[in-house]
């Protein structure tokens, strides 16, 4: 079940990266890539485009994909006017339909453990790259007040999960990094910018009850809301 396309009205507002926060991480993307004015940017499961809502105001030309019709939806409602250098389509990630070289740059923020197939995903990526492009693959780090929240969330809901979907099973995410290292391609980690947060424990509960994470789909809707 696509569960993004019943969040997408909440999506920003139960995520920590506001529109302040968005233009200083842009900054950290733009000057590692060395971006020229020219420089364009693909953004797989690009959501309501919190993370290249920047780079489009800013005149790069973007093109952003996903499968919910409804996260699509909301970030096209943040311009008045639809911009020129933004393309949206509804796509999956596992299948890109682009012509080979097409992009410098292949943004991803926590997606890839969405895709069917995470080697196949990244070499879709290597396709549509252009020779010497960049692949930025970005990691929020949770805060720690919500780390410890959402420990306390997963061990009351573990409780109603079957075996078969317990939250330590092993995964079969691909190993990025080795990944490279079999492509012969350079990488390297930056933080590309740190702040603070703060939320109420009532805040907290209300993003929760809202199911506005991936993991609170994993039980049945009358469990849950029990």
């Amino acid at each position: 079940m696509n569960y993004y396309d019943n969040i997408a009205a909440i999506y920003d507002k139960t995520r920590w990266m506001s529109e302040d926060i968005a233009e200083k991480v842009a900054n950290g993307m733009l000057e590692v890539i060395d971006a020229k004015p020219s420089t364009s940017f693909l953004e797989p499961g690009v959501g309501t485009g919190l993370n290249v809502y920047p780079l489009v105001k800013r005149g790069y030309s973007v093109t952003g994909i996903d499968v919910s019709k409804n996260m699509l939806a909301q970030f096209q409602q943040k311009f008045n006017t639809f911009p020129k250098n933004l393309t949206l389509l509804l796509m999956d990630a596992s299948n890109l339909s682009f012509l080979d070289r097409s992009f410098e740059v292949v943004l991803t923020v926590h997606m890839i453990h969405t895709v069917s197939s995470g080697k196949g995903f990244l070499n879709e990526v290597e396709r549509v790259l252009k020779p010497k492009g960049f692949y930025l693959n970005a990691q929020w780090m949770m805060p720690p007040h919500r780390m410890e929240f959402d420990a306390y969330f997963r061990s009351v809901l573990e409780q109603h999960m079957p075996l078969s979907k317990r939250l330590d099973t092993p995964t079969s995410e691909v190993n990025i990094e080795r990944y490279f290292k079999e492509k012969n391609w350079k990488s390297d980690y930056f933080m590309a910018h740190e702040w603070l947060t703060n939320n109420t424990v009532q805040e907290l509960l209300s993003f929760y009850r809202s199911r506005a994470y991936g993991i609170c789909w994993e039980i049945a809707d009358d469990i849950y809301l029990r």
